[in-house]
């Protein structure tokens, strides 16, 4: 005799999953003296193993897919996505802008609207990724091109039209291009944080720009005038500040390096 039925033993004919796989102590020990055979749960597995070596120590089945769709669907958040806005900004800021000419004020007038945006949401995308943890890989690459992107078109388009010197341009965008190599050549020591005036030139340059891109006459093109020339000493000051700091920041990274080495050694 192998086995008892539920009924003979005075069980349930129909057991719950959790007593099928694993059998408790008492269950057990009293199938055991109506003379049935128990199978531990850990057997069961170590014979599915055996059947099939090959299936033994690998993760369920679809296990790597589904992590995979977890990590691509969290590039997908609202911080990312005002990232992608701004991106998909830039080539209507350039249509609008140079549209009719690039002189017509209703045209100019759209230009700036979708030039507020994109820097309205350049305010907004970095503080809600930091504040809900919403950081992503796609983000850190994504949001300076598009924050110097719609800058840069920007800034380009109206030196074309003959709106803004050339030189203006060539010392905003090369302070930018700039300070980016310079980040990543002393990444290796530390990174150089944002300071309230680098936050304050990019403020400034939003408004100059903004100023520029609409038609403005009379005492208001005047003001912009004196908005731009702010800009331009704050990109200029602040560009020598990070170069200082970034000076800075290599030496105690070598020092640092050092002194650990010769530590070591000793």
């Amino acid at each position: 005799m192998t086995g008892v039925p539920a009924s003979a033993a005075g069980g349930s004919s129909q057991a719950s999953p959790a007593s099928q796989t694993s059998p408790g102590p008492q269950a057990a020990q009293a199938a055991q003296a109506a003379g049935a055979v128990v199978v531990p749960s850990e057997v069961t597995a170590d014979a599915a193993a055996i059947a099939d070596p090959e299936d033994a120590g690998r993760p369920p089945r679809g296990a790597k897919l589904a992590a995979a769709a977890v990590n691509q669907a969290s590039v997908w958040n609202i911080a990312n996505l005002l990232t992608m806005l701004r991106l998909i900004l830039v080539p209507g800021f350039v249509a609008l802008m140079l549209a009719d000419g690039g002189y017509d004020p209703a045209w100019r007038a759209f230009a700036w609207a979708a030039f507020a945006i994109a820097m309205i949401t350049d305010l907004f995308d970095g503080h809600i990724a930091r504040t809900y943890n919403l950081v992503t890989d796609f983000g850190k690459i994504a949001d300076p091109i598009a924050d110097k992107a719609i800058m840069g078109a920007a800034l380009i388009c109206l030196s074309s039209l003959g709106d803004l010197p050339w030189w203006v341009t060539i010392v905003i965008l090369g302070r930018e291009l700039g300070i980016t190599l310079l980040r990543f050549l002393v990444i290796r020591y530390g990174v150089i944080p944002a300071s309230r005036g680098g936050k304050l030139k990019t403020l400034t340059q939003g408004v100059a720009v903004g100023m520029y891109v609409l038609a403005l006459t009379g005492w208001l093109a005047t003001l912009r005038w004196w908005v731009m020339a702010a800009a331009v000493v704050l990109t200029v000051v602040t560009g020598l500040d990070y170069v200082r700091q970034a000076v800075v920041l290599r030496r105690q990274g070598i020092a640092e390096r050092k002194a650990a080495l010769e530590e070591t050694q000793a």
